[in-house]
């Protein structure tokens, strides 16, 4: 084997890479220079080579480790890369290059001196999830989830829970969750979600996001306390007791009240489990945003399984020239703890400043029938109707007993008088035409089966006035829900054969105004059908818990002329009448 000299040793050091450090470069060069002088063989080995990889983080979060680390050519090496709290990893980059997994990120093998650098972005806000617990809100039965759609997320309590203080448990993506500016802790700040609370969530770039966070109460409608200290049993005598109002969310509430109250109706009173009432509160009270009164009445719509025949037709009214007509908003009622179902609380038909306004001298009117008369009433009968005196009280034969029976008497002997379209001497000289064609359309739209005849019609005069019909009344068993007459079908007219108003049909002036009256009606549908849709939808919790302790979906209640198992089913079945209905008088009008 070849030997060589110190010369040729010197310069194969030459081509060592002088990365090997100093005292490396000293400890060959004695090896070297020692095997000459023995005269040993020199085998040509090159001593494994080591570099330096330098980690740094910017800001938002750190690298581990992040110290200048040696790392033997060939090796590779790992980092733990962790963003700081509303921050998330964007990347790592430098010139050692490598693959991030998850938090970890590992270089290439490593064949010089490199870098490692790991870059942070703020997070977006974000609100991922809110929910109350049981353990944490001893008000609730159980654990709570709410549904997230977009910015807002709505869960719903199916009980009547206190909601003033509730703690809630969520988490997000950012830097903060906050109400009203003050910072909220998941799980231990406590807020009032009788309103629709906003929390914000924000980033530690100062970008932030508002989330609506909706509470349903139970039904989602407020909620009248009725107490009393015997049951109610008659519609004639009052029983003493006190109310109070949770408005939720839309209402003013009323703080406890005294109050008396009894049954009301006729056939609802008699024929249903579920009983309508009136109440008389011990003063004038604003209910719901109605005008002070005292009295107010709750509606059971038992035999309307929709709920909203009644309230579909005070919409019509309000959009009428009637001069006046009742208002009514919907509660979910508990009688002396006991839960009783939804009600249609509204405003009672009677002479008052807020009602029907006949002042000091007038008179509030109703066509009746013999069997519908109590005892205390006071009536007289024209040719064709028995005309219940409402208001004010009066004493049969008297003074004004006697004003009242001859006017409308006059009246409808001019009205029945072959003179009787005569615009001076004829019926209009007494009346208001414009309520009574409103009044007709109203009650025919709904095709209303009391209209006709029967009950329920209310007409007001005022001496010096012309007399007014109204206000309308009545409406649970119209727009079809009647099995015992014609009115059942949304095809055909009804209360065109009532006898005044067919009389004033035969007057081309009044017809023409019915058409005309008409047409404006029928560009409200759009809107009365939005309408529709809406009271349904707020009243989907409300008519699933009535009917669960009524149980009358799916099952015939007089006078139902179609039975529907679902609510949704019944809702539909009324638009769809309306829409019939409609349709059919469009092309009925212009023949009249």
């Amino acid at each position: 084997m070849k030997k060589w000299g110190l010369g040729i040793a010197l310069t194969a050091l030459v081509s060592i890479n002088v990365n090997a450090g100093v005292l490396d470069l000293f400890k060959m060069l004695l090896q070297t220079t020692e095997a000459v002088r023995s005269g040993e063989t020199i085998k040509s080995e090159v001593p494994a080579l080591s570099f330096t990889v330098t980690s740094s983080a910017m800001t938002g979060g750190s690298i581990s480790p992040n110290a200048t680390q040696i790392v033997s050519q060939g090796s590779a090496i790992s980092f733990t890369v962790a963003p700081e709290s509303g921050y998330e990893i964007s990347g790592v980059s430098g010139t050692c290059g490598g693959t991030l997994s998850g938090s970890t990120y590992t270089t290439r093998a490593i064949t010089a001196d490199c870098t490692v650098e790991a870059a942070f972005a703020a997070l977006e806000p974000v609100l991922e999830r809110f929910a109350f617990s049981a353990e944490d809100n001893p008000a609730l039965e159980t654990d709570l989830e709410f549904d997230a759609s977009g910015s807002q997320f709505s869960a719903r309590i199916a009980s009547i829970a206190d909601v003033t203080s509730l703690v809630p448990s969520f988490t997000f993506q950012g830097a903060e969750v906050s109400v009203g500016g003050v910072a909220q802790t998941s799980g231990e700040d406590a807020q009032d979600f009788t309103q629709v609370v906003s929390y914000t969530v924000s980033s530690v770039s100062g970008i932030s996001k508002t989330y609506e966070i909706d509470l349903v109460r139970f039904t989602g409608l407020p909620i009248v306390y009725l107490s009393t200290n015997a049951p109610v049993t008659s519609k004639e005598d009052y029983v003493s007791g006190t109310f109070s109002l949770d408005g939720w969310r839309s209402y003013e509430s009323v703080g406890e009240v005294e109050m008396k109250i009894r049954g009301r109706g006729n056939s609802t009173w008699a024929l249903h489990p579920k009983k309508p009432y009136q109440l008389k509160l011990e003063s004038k009270r604003s209910l719901f945003g109605m005008p002070s009164d005292k009295k107010w009445l709750f509606l059971a719509e038992y035999s309307d399984k929709t709920l909203i025949r009644n309230h579909l037709a005070f919409e019509l009214g309000r959009l009428s020239s009637l001069r006046w007509t009742p208002s009514g908003h919907f509660a979910e009622v508990v009688f002396n703890g006991v839960h009783d179902g939804v009600y249609h609380v509204t405003e009672k038909v009677e002479d008052g400043a807020n009602r029907v306004d006949i002042g000091d001298t007038g008179f509030l009117l109703e066509i009746d029938q013999p069997d519908r008369i109590d005892p205390d009433d006071v009536f007289f009968r024209t040719d064709n109707y028995l005309v219940n005196i409402k208001e004010p009280s009066v004493e049969d034969g008297g003074e004004q007993f006697d004003q009242v029976s001859r006017h409308i008497n006059e009246f409808e002997r001019v009205l029945f008088s072959d003179d009787f379209s005569n615009s001076e001497s004829g019926y209009v000289s007494y009346v208001d035409v414009d309520s009574f064609v409103d009044w007709f359309l109203i009650n025919e739209i709904a095709k209303n089966v009391d209209a006709q005849w029967y009950s329920s019609i209310f007409l007001h005069w005022v001496p010096g006035d012309k007399i007014k019909m109204g206000p309308i009344w009545d409406f649970d068993l119209g727009f079809g829900n009647v099995d015992y007459a014609d009115a059942t079908y949304p095809e055909g007219w009804w209360v065109r054969w009532n006898t005044w108003i067919s009389r004033m049909l035969e007057d081309p002036q009044f017809a023409a105004r019915v058409k005309e009256r008409f047409a404006y009606f029928d560009a409200q549908r759009p809107s009365i059908k939005n309408n529709m849709e809406q009271w349904a939808e707020y009243l989907r919790f409300a008519q699933a818990e009535n009917d669960s302790i009524w149980q009358t979906l799916g099952e015939y209640v007089w006078p139902n002329p179609v039975v529907y198992d679902t609510y949704e089913e019944e809702v539909t079945h009324l638009s769809d009448w309306l829409d019939t209905r409609m349709d059919w008088m469009a092309d009925a009008v212009e023949e009249l």
